[in-house]
């Protein structure tokens, strides 16, 4: 039996729990004796292998865990004494307080008052600048020496620059971190020395005239046809007190332009009277002629103190009986009062400006602009507006203004008034400020826009007006104007004219 425990075979250990089950059982199975049994049963099992095994491989992944952790450490001290405490005791024992006294002498308590004394006379500066010079070509000179005297130098030109440039004011801020960085040129230090490749004469800046000529060319013919005269007309005006009518009596017109390959036109003329279109009245068609006699009147009824705000609106048109109707010119009439009181029939001779459609009228704005150059503050005020175009299908609009301010064709910052509900002639009185520096009010402009407001979509544009010392017209009249009276506001009524808001 013994000879049975020393063996470890799988099929002995086996046999061994069936004759140890068999002999639990009371009484024992045929076979077996009960001595025999018992001395079986007192004699213990050996331990199984398996759980030894697992002691020791837990003991040696211990003593492996213990061992690779001492040698990081023994590596990451090794690191941090051959990078940090070498370089550092190399470095104190490299600069030897006696190695450098000139050095010394600068840097002494004692003579920095002295140095710092001297430095502010100048013809010390200016022996110092020389021996800087010279040190280019003089070996004596300590290089570190150099470097210093060099770098106080330039401090002190800079201060010199500093305390004659005026302190700008901290509300302009950020006004200058939006313009474009060409303007921050001037104040960048770019120390003393100027780079030599910018006094070398290149061929890209250089100015072609015959390009410029052409460019001339392009637009005066541009503007020549823009401005270009498309015949004459004749008409009268009378306004009758008695049923409170303006008589327009459109008699004939001149040298019309030919639009059909014949070699002449079937004109008519379009009456409107502003800013009213929805009452439109027109001539007859006259057939194959360049200078037709029309000879017809047209009754306007609107009352005496509304004629100082209407405009007369002319368009000749050339009649096509089988395609769109193109249009010859137009003339507008913006005082009705211009040539008489309208007490009598008067005749008026306009030139026919060229035009390819109908313009618009989108109805006008009111606004105010004050400068104050001390605080760098500029005041635009919007007062009211009127006859504005139409945008909702009741008739009306829901107008807002919405100012822009523009610098080389960037927005910086835009403004808004407040939304006036279901009208044609909003009054706002509302001022909107701008922090603008005195040195950028060459660089600037601002876009005025009025906007139909629309709780369903995107928000509509009626028109806009620019203003600034690039506009054109009036917008750069007012712009004048106001820089021409600081601190005084100039108010006058602009046009609106169809755009895109977002410049």
């Amino acid at each position: 039996m013994s000879g049975v425990w020393g063996d470890g075979g799988p099929r002995c250990q086996a046999a061994l729990a069936v004759l140890a089950s068999l002999c639990r059982g009371r009484p024992p199975p045929l076979g077996l004796d009960v001595e025999t049994c018992r001395s079986f049963e007192l004699q213990p099992p050996e331990r199984s292998p398996s759980a030894a095994d697992a002691g020791t491989s837990v003991s040696l992944l211990a003593v492996v865990v213990i061992v690779c952790g001492v040698a990081l450490v023994a590596v990451f001290l090794f690191l941090f004494w051959k990078l940090c405490w070498m370089p550092w005791r190399n470095k104190e024992a490299s600069s030897p307080s006696s190695a450098n006294p000139t050095l010394e002498a600068l840097q002494s308590p004692s003579s920095k008052g002295n140095m710092a004394d001297k430095l502010k006379d100048p013809s010390t500066l200016g022996f110092l600048e020389a021996a800087v010079k010279i040190s280019h070509t003089s070996p004596d000179i300590p290089a570190e020496v150099q470097m210093s005297v060099k770098e106080h130098i330039m401090r002190h030109t800079r201060l010199q620059r500093q305390t004659t440039e005026p302190a700008s004011s901290t509300r302009h801020t950020s006004f200058k971190r939006h313009l474009p960085r060409q303007m921050h040129v001037s104040s960048v230090d770019y120390g003393n020395e100027l780079p030599l490749a910018a006094e070398q004469p290149t061929s890209i800046g250089r100015i072609k005239p015959e390009l410029y000529k052409q460019k001339s060319v392009d637009g005066d013919d541009a503007k020549s046809e823009a401005t270009k005269s498309c015949g004459k007309i004749n008409f009268s005006l009378r306004y009758d007190y008695e049923s409170e009518t303006l008589i327009v009596r459109i008699l004939k017109a001149f040298d019309l332009p030919a639009k059909d390959f014949c070699g002449s036109s079937d004109p008519y003329v379009k009456i409107y009277l502003l800013p009213d279109r929805k009452c439109k009245l027109q001539t007859r068609v006259h057939r194959k002629t360049l200078n037709p006699t029309f000879d017809e009147n047209f009754h306007f009824p609107v009352p005496y103190e509304e004629l100082a705000d209407r405009k007369l609106h002319l368009s000749v048109f050339d009649f096509d009986r089988f395609s769109r109707h193109d249009m010859i010119g137009e003339v507008i009439l913006d005082n009705l009062f211009e040539a008489s009181d309208l007490s009598r029939e008067t005749s008026i001779w306009k030139d026919i400006q060229y035009a390819t459609s109908e313009s618009v009228d989108l109805g006008e704005i009111m606004f105010s602009l004050c400068y104050l150059p001390t605080a760098g503050r500029l005041t635009l005020t919007v007062i009211k507006c009127r006859n504005l175009k139409a945008m909702d299908i009741t008739g009306y609009s829901d107008p807002y203004v919405k100012v822009s301010l523009l610098c080389d064709g960037r927005r910086l910052k835009k403004k808004k008034t407040t939304i006036k509900k279901n009208t044609l002639n909003p009054v706002y009185n509302e001022a909107i400020i701008f922090d603008i520096p005195p040195e950028n009010m060459d660089q600037v402009s601002l876009l005025i826009s009025v906007m139909d407001y629309d709780r369903v979509g995107h928000n509509e544009i009626i028109g806009v007006c620019r203003v600034g010392i690039n506009a054109e017209g009036l917008g750069r009249d007012h712009w004048n104007e106001m820089l021409a009276y600081p601190r005084k506001p100039i108010a006058h009524w602009h046009s609106l004219v169809e755009g895109n808001p977002r410049l």
